[in-house]
């Protein structure tokens, strides 16, 4: 059986700790590899290596950090194939959509680039006689990334490249249930010259990553996962003075007014809530049509439905299996749940035959009409291909729907009227909003986070936050009372 192994200072490392995790090919249910989980004696191994980097990594120039980014940016951009692969063969997503998560990594990579002009401080002259204040921005020195299977390269790219360029050493905590893309984004920031301990990747499960959270030369956590597991990092890693930002679950709403385009809306409804089989932090699984669309907008959905191929994502099918079988028995429960509840299964997702061989974990797109707010299947966050209905009388109705609800990760309307969308977009409670675009991750210029219990902490991922997430804010104030002299050099000025 193939093991996975760490991967610390620049090369794979196997550890103290004799504990494995199985890793699955979810499209024919058989176990492919196994991973290594780290000890807490592992974790702290790590970090010391990671400390002793830091400290380096910190001294390099923007330069030479801006060097190393822009190699590792071509690197993973050559290898984009084979890491859309791993991520095909241990999460199940199908190729196209692995090979997009892989380029939606990229443009956070592309971001960090402008590292240089990211940490420029600001400057007064003159606060005094002779006084200047100046403020920079500083590394925070070794962070912990946590992150979910779902998107196993996209998500440690949220992250991971802007930690470095600030200046940063890091340990990522990929999940254990796909965990080579990890290795291979770690292995392109090696070969890019990036110095080892800047970047490990150790493997684990909640015993890695309490120590990562106790740990105190860790100084910051990025993680991203479900609510209940944000909460508690949030709460533990606070607890011993760290900087948090832990982005949770969500339940994404998609609001489609009477004169919306309906034929753009069944698209967008199928796409959002279908893709990955549904296993996004920002699909879209709440439908809210207004009266009187109902009927039409879920019969155009229903026939989308028949046109998809569920299967193996390697084969050209349009859906892939979920992640585990326990996963995928969690989510059928739920549409057994709405049927008992009153809700009426449209299309349902259990009776689907999938285009795989083995006994792979699949469950097939599901729509469920009629849904009301006090089901489960409404109120949980499903993670899976189920798209529920709600219908309601109006805009109003909708928009209070949309803002008691406890989550506020992603939402989207879908009209023609612009009064009706600048209005939705001021007064809906929600961190990310699309106007007929139903899956409004922002670009990795701007921050990707939401509001209420979809995130934990005051810094959203990437952007201007993630930059000022991963440094520290410093103020100067100067006074020279002798000018001093530099001396002759005719040479044109370089850079170092």
């Amino acid at each position: 059986m193939r093991t996975i192994a760490h991967f610390v200072d620049g090369k794979p490392y196997s550890g103290a700790g004799d504990r494995t995790a199985p890793v699955y090919d979810p499209a024919t249910g058989a176990q492919q590899a196994q991973v290594r989980l780290a000890s807490s004696a592992d974790v702290d191994d790590v970090v010391a290596s990671a400390v002793t980097a830091a400290a380096a990594w910190r001294n390099s120039s923007l330069a030479a950090r801006q060097k190393v980014l822009f190699a590792a940016r071509e690197l993973i951009a050559a290898r984009a194939p084979k890491i859309a692969e791993a991520i095909t063969a241990e999460h199940g997503k199908v190729l196209s959509d692995a090979a997009g998560e892989v380029q939606r990594g990229l443009e956070v990579v592309e971001f960090a680039c402008g590292i240089p002009h990211l940490l420029k401080g600001g400057f007064s002259e003159g606060v005094s006689t002779g006084v200047d204040v100046y403020s920079i921005r500083q590394p925070l020195g070794v962070v912990a990334v946590i992150s979910p299977f779902n998107f196993p390269s996209m998500v440690p790219l949220w992250f991971v490249p802007v930690a470095i360029a600030a200046g940063n050493a890091v340990v990522l905590k990929p999940s254990e249930k796909d965990p080579t893309a990890a290795v291979l984004i770690a292995e392109a920031f090696a070969d890019a010259g990036l110095p080892p301990g800047v970047l490990n990747v150790v493997h684990g499960d909640k015993e890695a990553v309490d120590r990562l959270l106790e740990h105190p030369d860790i100084k910051a956590v990025s993680f991203v996962g479900s609510t209940p597991i944000a909460r508690y990092v949030y709460e533990t890693g606070t607890r011993n003075g760290k900087r948090v930002q832990a982005l949770g679950g969500a339940k994404n709403h998609m609001l489609v007014l009477p004169d919306a385009d309906l034929d753009l809306a069944a698209d967008a409804a199928v796409n959002a809530g279908f893709g990955s089989a549904g296993e996004r932090c920002m699909a879209i699984s709440a439908l809210v049509a207004v009266d009187p669309i109902g009927d039409e907008l879920v019969a155009k959905i229903k026939e989308r439905i028949a046109t998809l191929r569920t299967g193996d994502g390697r084969r050209g099918c349009d859906m892939g299996p979920l992640v585990t079988a326990a996963h995928r028995d969690k989510v059928a429960s739920y549409v057994a749940a709405g049927a008992e509840a009153g809700a009426d299964v449209v299309v349902d997702g259990r009776d689907v035959t999938p285009d795989a061989d083995g006994e792979g974990f699949f469950l097939g797109p599901t729509l469920i009409d009629n849904v009301t707010p006090s089901m489960s299947v409404y109120t949980d966050e499903i993670f899976g291909p189920v798209l529920s209905v709600v219908r309601v009388p109006s805009y109003e109705a909708g928009l209070d729907l949309i803002n008691s609800n406890p989550y506020g990760n992603g939402t989207a309307i879908f009209t023609n009227d612009g009064g009706a969308a600048r209005r939705f977009q001021y007064e809906v409670e929600v961190g990310m909003v699309g106007v007929n675009v139903p899956i409004p991750v922002p670009m990795a210029y701007y921050s990707f986070g939401g509001w209420k219990a979809s995130l934990f902490g005051d810094s959203h991922a990437h952007g201007a936050e993630g930059v000022h997430f991963f440094t520290r804010g410093k103020v100067v104030t100067s006074r020279w009372l002798d000018p001093s002299h530099g001396g002759l050099n005719l040479g044109f000025p370089q850079h170092t």
